[in-house]
């Protein structure tokens, strides 16, 4: 216990002031003091120790007749780490600019905490606490459970097994808070209305494994990283978001994880309401093994990643994907991956699935893939995606495009399948063969030239290159072989040069 005389001038006025419920403002009148980053510089006429608060909040000095005791404090350093466990707090706790030293509140029941601008050197706890949001005010219309917009905390934030609650506004509003280690919310760590965390400045690592994450409402938001940089995001282990998670812009050195993730999306949504929207996101791994397919929107445009790492449950009905660029793409199933080493079908046609998931046609996603496979080595499958991607685009194209583009396919398969032209050809070779065999043609100049033969002349109609001398050296008086003549011609220019294509396009390795 202190004595009055072992006080300081700003804690006596604290002392005095704490049983009628008087606020103690130790700013200066000179603007530029007031800043609070510089409040490590701040001299013993802004100090107040912490053991003398929790010497007031303990009875030390009891209230008045008439008044109602209250600490309040603005504008001052708190000298040493403030501990407080298993505590009740009546009203919310007001650090707004506060410049402090560690802060633990470990097992205590505090109905808010405003920290906006605060300079905290050392750690800020909340450990097995339950934060409730108190009632809106004039410079906030949303209901706050812990505010740290624009704080800046020198060591963790540490909120394992806390509860912050805010139905109907944030659980916790960090938007620019600059960070120097990670923050943790673990061991049952629950947040009742978004987190949100925008333009923050982490450069630990965010560690959500096994968090819940609830915010009501249709079109709610859970968690909220735009334009956020940090060392990696763990949401994993049972991370489980009953509400949009938003990653858009977001900067991570290393990975981003959802390892068993649940990503629920928001409540009474449709198929089109995302549920995750990491448009423009870069990272070094995005690993999206999650426990089961989201149940809305994945919405990857723009995102760039080195390494994707996807499962049986990782794409949705619906995927944005346009502009989405990576590097390697690791399947968590093992079947997946043993086929991949030689080439798989059925893994090619899951992925042309998901790409086909996009609404409308993009052709950036089957270019990205085929890519990918050519860099594999895996060149047949890069021309089924191509292949994909041709069929998509002529969806498409007006009525008389797709006519043309069925027939490319059927014939040639669009270059990408030269064997077709082929068995075309030798197909129409004996059509041909057995077709002007039924009749005699007419020679153009009498007693010249070679004896007719069907094989030779049909093949001198399909192969337009060089020529065996029967197509200049006969015509037929009847239309419709004369017709069938002109065909083949036709036909052959087509399929001749698809063949010579094809065979440029696999010896480029394209």
């Amino acid at each position: 216990m202190f004595s009055y005389d072992e006080l300081t001038s700003p804690e006596r006025a604290l002392w005095d002031a704490f049983p009628e419920g008087r606020r103690v403002d130790l700013r200066p009148d000179t603007q530029e003091e007031q800043q609070v980053a510089e409040g490590g510089q701040w001299g013993p006429e802004r100090t107040v120790r912490a053991a003398v608060l929790c010497a007031l909040l303990l009875g030390a000095n009891s209230g008045q007749p008439g008044a109602v005791a209250q600490l309040r404090l603005t504008g001052a350093q708190i000298a040493h780490p403030l501990w407080l466990e298993a505590c009740w707090f009546d009203e919310a706790v007001n650090l707004l600019g506060a410049s402090t030293q560690t802060l633990v509140f470990t097992g205590s029941r505090i109905p808010g905490i405003e920290a906006d601008s605060a300079r905290i050197e050392g750690n800020f706890s909340l450990r097995h606490s339950v934060v409730e949001g108190g009632a809106p005010t004039p410079f906030n219309r949303l209901s706050t459970a812990l505010s740290l917009t624009d704080a800046r905390i020198s060591g963790a934030l540490l909120l394992n097994g806390a509860r912050l609650i805010a139905p109907d506004g944030w659980a916790l509003s960090a938007g620019g808070l600059a960070m120097e280690g990670g923050i943790f919310c673990r061991n049952g760590f629950t947040a009742h209305g978004e987190v949100r965390l925008m333009g923050a400045q982490l450069p630990g690592t965010l560690v959500m494994q096994g968090a819940r994450l609830e915010k009501p409402g249709p079109g709610g938001v859970a968690l909220t990283l735009d334009n956020a940089t940090a060392s990696s995001l763990k949401l994993s282990q049972g991370f489980t978001a009953n509400g949009t998670v938003r990653l858009r812009g977001t900067q991570v050195r290393d990975n981003v994880t959802f390892d068993g993730a649940v990503l629920n999306g928001p409540p009474a949504h449709d198929a089109n309401t995302p549920a995750l929207t990491a448009m423009h996101l870069q990272a070094v791994d995005l690993d999206l093994t999650l426990a089961r397919p989201p149940s809305g929107t994945l919405d990857l445009r723009g995102t760039q990643v080195s390494y994707l790492h996807e499962n049986e449950h990782t794409w949705p009905k619906r995927v944005e994907l346009d502009g989405f660029v990576y590097g390697s793409i690791k399947t968590a199933d093992a079947d997946d991956e043993r086929h991949e080493a030689v080439g798989n079908r059925e893994s090619v046609a899951r992925r042309l699935a998901w790409i086909r998931s996009s609404p409308g046609y993009n052709p950036q996603p089957y270019e990205q893939l085929a890519t990918w496979y050519r860099r594999a080595g895996h060149d047949d499958d890069a021309r089924r995606v191509l292949l994909a991607k041709q069929r998509h685009r002529r969806r498409t194209l007006p009525p008389a495009a797709r006519a043309w583009g069925h027939l490319l396919d059927i014939t040639v398969g669009y270059g990408y399948r030269p064997w077709l032209a082929g068995i075309w050809l030798l197909a129409l070779a004996l059509l041909g063969t057995l077709a002007f065999a039924t009749a005699s043609p007419t020679p153009v100049k009498q007693g010249e030239g070679a004896p007719f033969q069907p094989l030779v002349y049909t093949l001198d109609l399909l192969i337009p290159i060089g020529g065996f001398g029967q197509r200049t050296g006969w015509y037929w008086t009847s239309d419709s072989l004369q017709w069938l003549a002109y065909l083949l011609i036709a036909l052959g220019w087509v399929l001749t040069t698809t063949v010579i294509a094809g065979l440029t396009r696999t010896l480029q390795k394209n």
